[in-house]
């Protein structure tokens, strides 16, 4: 037998998919568990500590005024300040903070215009601008895009004010913006493929993540490490705020709670590109991980396996544990977190969807955010291709 004959390939895909399964079979058991934990509560003795919410906005996304309110209807006992920027002074997301300003009245709600640019990473230089606007001793950052429950604020700030705690993030899961297929498959990676995979990194302590669905901390904190502008080039902006937050010798911890993640992707396009930016933050981040996370895929693999030349019945056979195993995993996390129900049906789909991004991840380092190309280099900072252009284009000496 050569290298080229292939026939040894079908049992080694067929081996890490059942790996996958024993993967998939554990994490489900483990979001069970991580659920089911006692929320943290805060002291009843004690006063609840003021929070600035920092909202970063660009663009007029869908349902872009709903997920706002959200943050709007906290039932929290301490002051609270909304702080939205942006660096456009036509950018139509100042219509929405106006409307916002309009219906709740008695919330201190700001609003921060300012262009001025900080570094490479767009979303941290509109943190930068907005920071100077930050009143209160707990500052939490969230994305535009995030969905909350009222009691969001006093879990969060439970949680940070548990000892030995400097930092708190929150997994999140995903919540269709349509009925339509592309933001279904959207949810589908957050629920099937990202949950499942932080609960599992995280029980073993091979993960330490941070995320920008929600990152809290001190006032101080942020003066400690050198405020938004040590990240300001960073594609992994919310990695790298938990980094510097463990780096003041304390914890960045997850409560057991998920938040609401608005999957807007009406096509193909957007959603590999969205995805795609993804993947590369978390090889960028951790590439043996990334890597390593090959085994997640069970069913392409199987399926791929199943192809091959002298595959034979028993590959079939892997291949349709593994879509039962992915079926079983889906169910559990929605009875875990309390998530309504997926279409069953777009699962093969979407992990094979899943499969092709996740190789093709690998090939370059090419992202798009908001519009905007970047390039990621090696320690993983950004440079606009734009300014890849301009060096490429310079004489040399």
């Amino acid at each position: 037998m050569t290298f080229w004959d292939l026939t040894w390939l079908s049992p080694l895909l067929l081996i890490v998919a059942v790996a996958g399964c024993v993967y998939g079979l554990t994490a489900a058991w483990l979001a069970g568990r991580f659920a089911a934990a006692a929320p943290a509560r805060l002291p009843a003795e004690t006063a609840a500590p003021s929070v600035t919410v920092l909202k970063p906005l660009c663009g007029l996304e869908p349902r872009l005024y709903e997920n706002l309110e959200t943050f709007c209807r906290q039932d929290y006992a301490g002051p609270v300040q909304i702080v939205f920027g942006v660096q456009n002074a036509a950018d139509p997301a100042i219509g929405v903070v106006e409307r916002l300003q309009a219906a709740y009245p008695a919330l201190r709600i700001d609003l921060v215009v300012d262009p001025r640019q900080h570094g490479s990473n767009r979303k941290v230089s509109n943190l930068i601008n907005m920071a100077e606007r930050i009143a209160h001793a707990v500052i939490v950052l969230a994305d535009s895009d995030m969905v909350v429950r009222p009691d969001y604020l006093e879990r969060v700030v439970a949680a940070l004010s548990q000892p030995g705690v400097t930092g708190v993030t929150c997994l999140y899961h995903g919540v269709p913006a349509d009925r339509g297929v592309y933001a279904h498959l959207s949810a589908l990676a957050i629920d099937v493929q990202f949950l499942p995979n932080v609960v599992m990194g995280t029980a073993l302590g091979l993960a330490k993540p941070c995320f920008g669905s929600t990152i809290a901390f001190r006032t101080e904190s942020l003066a400690a490490i050198g405020g938004f502008q040590r990240i300001r080039n960073d594609l992994a902006d919310d990695y790298e705020l938990g980094e510097a937050l463990r780096d003041l010798g304390g914890r960045v911890v997850i409560p057991n709670f998920t938040i609401g993640h608005t999957c807007v992707d009406t096509e193909i396009r957007g959603l590999w590109r969205h995805e795609l930016r993804w993947n590369r933050t978390i090889r960028n981040v951790d590439p043996g991980g990334y890597a390593g996370s090959i085994v997640t895929h069970a069913f392409p693999l199987a399926l791929i396996g199943a192809l091959l030349p002298g595959a034979g019945t028993p590959a079939l056979a892997v291949a349709a544990l593994a879509l039962a195993c992915r079926i079983v995993l889906c169910a559990r996390l929605e009875r875990a977190f309390g998530l309504d129900a997926h279409p069953y049906w777009l699962l093969p789909i979407r992990d094979i969807l899943s499969f092709a991004n996740f190789s093709w991840g690998f090939v370059s380092g090419a992202v798009t955010w908001k519009g905007h190309d970047y390039r990621v280099v090696a320690d993983g900072t950004l440079i606009p291709e734009a300014q890849l252009g301009k060096d490429a284009e310079a004489p040399t000496a």
